[in-house]
């Protein structure tokens, strides 16, 4: 499940906050940024029994809170917009984003290679194709397959890409998924590759969190809302009917329903390039646990596999997936952490008999990374110790696998891009924080790798070097962490530095090349440090594990300990230290926030969750009760009464003044926690910054200028709070 969704994150340095980082009289009449805090009220009650004041804020577009909101976003953008830092940040975080050496990322269908753009002059972006010849060029010859301004200017909507879903083997029809602003619900059409239009009397799907998978040429498996108010506890579908070409959605076939309980359930196709193929169900009964089953011609079967199992790929008939559990089966227990093989015709004609293979088997520093097939051969990175490798295996007839180890630049992160099942093609992207990301042309069946494409630099790197060093969290585990700084870097606790952390839901930070941190901070002198907490997917399940639900103190433990490592060294100090992190490292922001308050001089507060008590009431928060605990059991709530950040806020305290931001159309995490946050911390008169994005769902914007606005945003934000 959790690689259906990819968790709550969208981190800052990796994605597009991402994965980027963030009339009425104003509500907080508080000091400007920079200015001391003088008086501190009590705070006010928030407590499951308390009473909340500020409920009216949930109301995501109500007419009051939108009025709110537009009057915090009055008063922080003429404070961070008129800092002498702003219009120099702002403009160099636009051309990094609007820059046209950018690599453009590849995706195989049907013997082209495809690629969704935008630029200046393509803001929403165009979806285009050239052949893999073109592509090998270094100025390829595109061809627009759908201009998404153009659709958005004649529908008079703000459409956001969402990717494409095409049907196998032919490849020439496929669903296109749009979302209005950038939210999680979308709407799924039907588009013909050979006539680059959309499907007249095609499939359509109106707007809804809903996903579809294509069961043949003509029919489709689809979970939505079929009626209103059909969705789980947590805003997901859990109906699965069959639909086909020309019907009404009235009409659909049910195959399977899953429970109200349920955090999702959504049908999937898997196949190869040798045309094996498995369409399967996935009844995700908690964010991490899945119940899996087979749909054949005879009805829906259920699957006896581990529940807590990612299904990754497909080559020569073996279905390929990754443990998250120990799994005893067939005599043998397979530990945690495994990748595994099993034979997809074995497994539909037996499925509750099943006899995996071993492919690999982690080390104590190690985790899988991606998994993809190409034709004949699996490619998959591994990290170790943080440091991305990439393999590939083959499968034998004895049914035990060889293993190759691709020769691609070592001590930095591997990404699998695109796979391609018509061949052995594929391509991976390697980079680090200082080199330039490189894609590599890769050939899984002779081992042969060579650059395909290459960023150029978008800041000067020369003067500064990375180093990877150990903390020791309170319980004495040893927490990695890597440091971006100048070579000729003073150890004088002065300088300015930004500390970065996830630290959940099994995602992994690894280093990754970013040219807006590079030129907004690196270039300028600032040092930055990511921070491989507990919670994340680092060094596999267990490290996950050790910090989920009533046991999350121990990520929040995690980051502190790092904090004071690097003060300990000397590399910085309470001053010069700011912290950053997004969605769930949001929420690790909010603690640290609350829990050490006079450690950090900025606090970047990215669409965070904050209110952990009403979690299950705002958004999709019921979806994750298996990271943060069920609020219904005792120990789970008197967790969060004692760390939610909302809920902690108390009088009295010298906050620093944080940088709150979130956006209107996220439907996933939700505004309404950062603006609950940003209230109760107005009515105690403590100074902060707030910003709400309108259109970009859970990221910084819905197209490159409005990300990079945020993204200015927040480093003139640190250049103010650390290097002033």
């Amino acid at each position: 499940m959790k690689r259906i969704f990819r968790g709550l994150c969208v981190p800052a340095i990796l994605c597009a906050i991402v994965l980027s980082q963030r009339a009425a009289v104003p509500a907080y009449a508080g000091t400007a940024a920079g200015e001391a805090q003088t008086t501190v009220a009590k705070a006010p009650p928030t407590g499951p029994n308390g009473g909340d004041p500020f409920l009216w804020l949930e109301k995501k577009n109500g007419k009051r809170a939108m009025a709110w909101v537009h009057a915090q976003n009055a008063r922080t953008l003429p404070i961070l917009e008129s800092d002498p830092h702003y219009k120099q940040l702002n403009a160099e975080a636009l051309a990094v984003a609007q820059a046209k050496g950018r690599i453009p990322y590849p995706r195989s269908i049907g013997g082209y290679v495809y690629n969704f753009w935008q630029d200046p002059h393509h803001v929403r972006g165009i979806w285009r194709r050239t052949t893999r010849a073109s592509y090998a060029t270094a100025a390829p010859r595109w061809t627009t397959v759908l201009d998404l301004d153009a659709v958005s200017r004649a529908e008079h909507a703000n459409w956001v890409w969402e990717g494409a879903n095409c049907n196998w083997p032919q490849e020439t029809r496929c669903l296109i998924h749009l979302s209005s602003g950038g939210e999680d619900a979308q709407t799924i059409r039907e588009f013909d590759l050979r006539t680059h239009s959309f499907v007249k009397g095609g499939f359509v799907l109106p707007r809804g969190k809903q996903n579809a998978t294509w069961l043949d040429g003509n029919t489709l498996l689809v979970s939505r809302a079929w009626k209103p108010g059909q969705l789980t506890k947590s805003g997901y579908a859990y109906v699965v009917k069959r639909l086909r070409r020309g019907q009404p959605l009235a009409q659909a076939t049910e195959i399977f329903r899953g429970k109200p309980t349920d955090v999702s359930v959504q049908p999937f196709t898997m196949h190869d390039g040798t045309g094996h193929r498995l369409t399967m169900i996935d009844r995700g009964v908690t964010f991490f646990t899945s119940k899996y089953y087979l749909v054949t011609p005879h009805g829906v079967e259920p699957v006896a596999l581990p529940e807590k199992v990612e299904l990754d790929a497909m080559v020569d008939g073996k279905l390929v997936l990754a443990l998250d559990q120990d799994w005893a089966t067939n005599g043998k227990t397979y530990k945690a952490g495994s990748l595994l093989a099993l034979d997809a015709a074995a497994m539909t004609a037996d499925p509750l008999h099943l006899k995996p293979a071993l492919i690999y088997l982690p080390g104590p520093r190690e985790s899988i990374g991606g998994v993809a097939a190409t034709k004949s051969r699996l490619l998959v990175s591994i990290y170790q110790n943080v440091r991305g490798r990439c393999f590939v295996f083959r499968p034998r007839a004895d049914g035990a696998w060889t293993s190759r180890r691709l020769d691609l630049p070592d001590n930095a992160s591997i990404d699998i891009v695109d796979t391609d099942l018509r061949s052995d093609r594929a391509y991976v992207a390697v980079t680090s924080f200082l080199m330039p990301t490189t894609l590599w042309s890769v050939k899984t069946n002779t081992g042969s790798v060579a650059v395909a494409k290459s960023l150029p630099a978008q800041f000067d790197a020369s003067n500064d070097v990375v180093e990877q060093h150990e903390a020791t969290s309170k319980d004495g585990t040893k927490i990695p962490y890597f440091i971006v700084h100048p070579k000729n870097m003073v150890l004088d606790g002065r300088n300015p530095t930004v500390l970065y952390a996830y630290g959940g839901f099994q995602i992994s930070m690894t280093p990754d090349y970013s040219g807006i941190l590079g030129k907004l901070w690196l270039q300028r002198g600032g040092v930055y440090v990511l921070a491989n907490i507990r919670g994340g997917g680092e060094f596999g399940p267990a490290w996950h594990e050790a910090a989920m639900t009533i046991h999350r103190q121990r990520a929040y433990d995690d980051f502190y300990a790092v904090a004071q490592d690097l003060i300990a060294r000397k590399i910085t100090s309470p001053r010069r230290l700011g912290i950053q992190g997004g969605s769930n490292g949001g929420l690790l922001m909010g603690v640290e926030f609350v829990e050490h308050p006079s450690e950090w001089n900025a606090v970047d507060i990215q669409v965070p969750l904050l209110d952990m008590i009403r979690i299950a009431k705002i958004e999709a928060g019921a979806s994750w009760e298996g990271e943060y605990g069920n609020l219904a059991d005792p120990k789970v709530l008197a967790f969060w009464m004692a760390h939610s950040p909302y809920q902690n806020l108390k009088g009295g305290v010298a906050y620093p003044e944080p940088f709150i931001w979130t956006t209107t159309k996220d439907d996933r995490v939700g505004p309404q926690h950062a603006r609950k946050f940003a209230a109760k911390l107005a009515a105690m008169r403590v100074p902060y910054l707030f910003y709400e994005v309108t259109e970009g769902g859970h990221g910084a914007g819905a197209n490159l200028k409005e990300r990079a606005h945020t993204s200015a945003l927040e480093w003139t934000y640190f250049t103010m709070k650390l290097m002033e």
